[in-house]
Formats: structure tokens, sequence, C-alpha cells
């Protein structure tokens, strides 16, 4: 089955930074794109960042723009985010999530890629902790 393992998550102080990465492995299976999204025990999953393997596109939550940069290889389903000053509140549990389908411009305008229902496939998460 498909699986998608998170890593580089740790403590840091406000401030700093963190570099997340999410690998694909297992059958081959069609993406059109990847994310991120976080979560804590007391809020709801929360969409932090997404990229779309179509134009290579970018979408990020208001609360990480400017801070956090999500990068990635198409061709081998892997993403990256690059979390700079980092605040109290980034604390979460960090999950990477893919997109299955085709990489159709249907799929492209269609797919609302903060909505974490459209994901077909969830990594274990990681923990990101920023102390003050």
């Amino acid at each position: 089955q498909v699986q998608l393992v998170e890593s580089g998550g740790g403590s840091v102080q406000a401030g700093g930074s963190l570099r997340l990465s999410c690998e694909a492995s297992g059958p081959t299976f069609s993406s059109f794109g990847m994310g991120w999204f976080r979560q804590t025990p007391h809020l709801e999953r929360e969409f932090v960042a997404a990229i779309d393997w179509i134009m290579g596109t970018t979408y990020y939550a208001e609360s990480v723009k400017g801070r956090f940069t999500i990068s990635g290889h198409g061709a081998k389903n892997t993403i990256n985010l690059q979390m700079n000053s980092l605040k109290p509140e980034d604390t979460a549990i960090y999950f990477c999530a893919a997109l299955e389908g085709s990489r159709s411009a249907e799929n492209m305008y269609t797919t609302n890629y903060a909505d974490g229902d459209e994901y077909t496939y969830w990594g274990q998460g990681t923990q990101v902790t920023v102390s003050s």
C-alpha cells in the first residue's frame, strides 16, 4: 500500500527554523499534488501549504505566508516544508498528504487544495514544538 513518511520534526525556540520532508513509498500511484496540514489537540485539522504537480502552483494558509515555503519533486512524489520565523502557535503535529489522480487541467482547476477531504493518502505525522 502507498505510504507517506514525514521526517524533520522537532523542538525549536520561537524565531527558529525547521525543515520537514515527506516521501511516498509503495505501489506507484498517480498524484497531481501534495500538501501539508497540521493538527493540535484542541483544534481541527488545519491546512498549511500545498503544491500541484501540473503547473507547480503553491498554496499557503494566511497564517504561514511569508514564513513557510513548500517545494518538492513531482516525479518522486516528495515534498518539503521549510519553516522559518516559527511561532509558538505553529506547534502541532504536521501531516503530509497526497492527491490521487491524473495531472489534468480539470483536476487542477476543480480541486480545493486546502480541503483535507480531497486528499487520498496521509502520513502518520511529525511533531513540531515551538517554545517561547
